[in-house]
């Protein structure tokens, strides 16, 4: 097993994520399964583990705590998460922390990071009335958390607001959604950049795109196996990583015993890719992220009466183009009224300045319709708020 040094720890750079553990057939979550691959990464080298308040709709926590309760609780690190990006009427860190530290039968958390920086819910992080800063700190200080961090899955202007704010002077490290596909799509370049200029850590989440990379078609496939024969294509993506940004902690949330065994087999040592390897990925990234070969040089802008980013809009297509994302719709979604999509008045204006002579009003149409038909992430949130009221109310 790669390990990374952080602070003293030293740290499996592959790290178990609980976000997509093993389920049933009736979508239970298959917990002697999440034991035997919870025993196979402990045996092989790996000591890193995160879960999240509304993982599994609030199971993860506790079957992950249950594997783990049978380890000495020195021999590994867990992570969780605060969920300030939920939509609420209002937010208890307090009351949440206690019981995220009893479902995980856990007196102390190795690492807790605010759960998701976005465009909405940073002003929720921000507002002192709920007092989250200032409760996490102190229970830093009483040892109850010993690193602190934050995702995010906002864009760089949020990211940067965030790290500028009172946030920033205590924040230990950063988890982004970096892959090669990502690296551009959804500038991941620009957001590590950024962390490196600030000397923070960085966490990486989504390395395959939620199974996207680690499920190409033959064709993308192929020259893939044939460069490297001895490997998966999943191996590719975790290849890239090791090649590119170098992270501290690359989480993966594997789903079988399987993809565990191949994901350790490939952290058994770092081999970079070469150039010409990177090419093989980067042509990949490109036909996926292009499917509207918008540039970004903002000539629609100029003549779009609703005033719309035209160049984001294509930006979110193309991501959700590639099958469902929460990242897109949450950046649909935190637009203001005056700004979505929807109120694009179809004239045509903005195709006829377009130098790549993209079709914008139908793209847009597209997109509202992709938009409408996936699932609106501020109902998913006030879904899993209610499943962890029924779940804490049933105990």
């Amino acid at each position: 097993m790669i390990y990374k040094e952080f602070k003293g720890e030293r740290l499996s750079n592959l790290g178990f994520g609980a976000m997509r553990l093993p389920q049933h057939s009736d979508g239970t979550i298959d917990r002697d399964a999440v034991a035997a691959m919870t025993a196979y990464a402990i045996a092989h080298g790996i000591n890193y583990f995160d879960t999240a308040y509304p993982y599994h709709n609030g199971l993860s926590e506790i079957v992950l705590g249950e594997a783990l309760s049978h380890y000495p609780r020195h021999s590994f690190f867990l992570a969780n998460k605060y969920p300030g990006h939920q939509i609420a009427s209002e937010y208890h860190p307090d009351e949440v922390f206690e019981e995220q530290l009893q479902k995980c039968k856990v007196d102390y958390f190795d690492f807790y990071l605010m759960h998701n920086v976005y465009e909405k819910s940073i002003d929720v992080y921000l507002d002192e009335q709920w007092g989250m800063l200032d409760y996490f700190v102190e229970q830093k200080c009483k040892g109850r958390i010993r690193h602190l961090g934050f995702s995010c899955h906002g864009e760089y202007p949020t990211l940067l607001r965030f790290l500028d704010s009172p946030y920033g002077a205590h924040m230990d490290f950063c988890q982004l959604q970096v892959n090669y596909l990502d690296w551009s799509l959804q500038q991941a370049d620009k957001k590590c950049r950024l962390l490196r200029e600030r000397n923070i850590p960085l966490w990486v989440m989504e390395p395959v795109r939620g199974g996207l990379l680690a499920n190409l078609s033959a064709e993308e496939a192929a020259p893939l196996l044939q460069a490297r024969p001895d490997e998966s294509v999943a191996a590719w993506a975790f290849r890239w990583l090791q090649t590119v940004p170098q992270p501290t902690m690359i989480l993966s949330g594997m789903s079988s015993l399987e993809q565990m065994k191949d994901n350790v087999h490939t952290f058994e040592r770092v081999s970079l890719l070469s150039d010409e390897e990177q090419l093989l990925l980067q042509a990949i990234a490109d036909r996926k992220r292009n499917s509207v070969p918008c540039t970004a040089c903002r000539y629609c802008c100029s003549s779009c009466p609703q005033e719309l980013d035209i160049p984001s809009l294509m930006n979110s297509y193309n991501d959700l183009n590639l099958g469902f994302s929460l990242v897109p719709i949450m950046k649909l979604e935190a637009l203001p009224p005056q700004k979505q999509p929807t109120r694009c008045l179809q004239c045509g204006s903005c195709a006829q300045m377009c130098p790549q002579k993209i079709d914008i009003p139908e793209v847009i149409k597209r997109l509202n319709l992709l938009k409408e038909q996936s699932p609106k992430w501020t109902e998913l949130c006030k879904q899993r708020e209610a499943a962890a009221k029924a779940l804490k109310g049933n105990k």
